[in-house]
């Protein structure tokens, strides 16, 4: 696994109203690899599973003498099949949260950081600073005290 790759901010420095620094993020580089990294993760577990379910409903139809061999006393090859049905489940949706808090959330935290001073900075008037980024930083602190 390749660790995930910093990303930056696109340059929205200059004066626009929040519709065009949605406009302007959504055309950079940072939303375009964060949009990446979902589909490159999403797209292919979907599909997999996807075709682990067809595959159990096409056997389940197709080879009923298979699906009703027992395994161990009740349990069958079917049950079995349906119990590996929830199992995989629930490890997809563990894969998931991993990939997204590994390699997407830092990047699409960073970028909506980034989006936030810029339409706060519009909205507010105020020239984006370090001290007034310091500010905004302390004033967070505070009310998660």
């Amino acid at each position: 696994m390749q660790p995930a790759r910093a990303l930056t901010a696109p340059d929205i420095s200059r004066a626009l109203t929040a519709p065009d620094i949605y406009r302007e993020v959504q055309r950079g580089a940072a939303f375009r690899e964060v949009r990446s990294r979902y589909r490159r993760f999403a797209f292919p577990a979907a599909a997999a599973f996807l075709l682990w379910y067809l595959a159990y409903v096409v056997t389940a139809t197709a080879a009923p003498g298979l699906m009703a061999r027992p395994v161990a006393g009740a349990l069958n090859v079917a049950m079995l099949a349906g119990l590996a049905q929830f199992a995989t489940t629930f490890l997809l949706t563990w894969a998931y949260a991993r990939h997204a808090r590994l390699h997407r959330d830092p990047a699409a935290l960073e970028l909506r950081w980034a989006v936030t001073l810029e339409t706060r900075q519009e909205w507010t008037g105020q020239e984006r600073t370090q001290e007034w980024t310091c500010q905004e930083q302390s004033r967070r602190e505070g009310e998660h005290a």
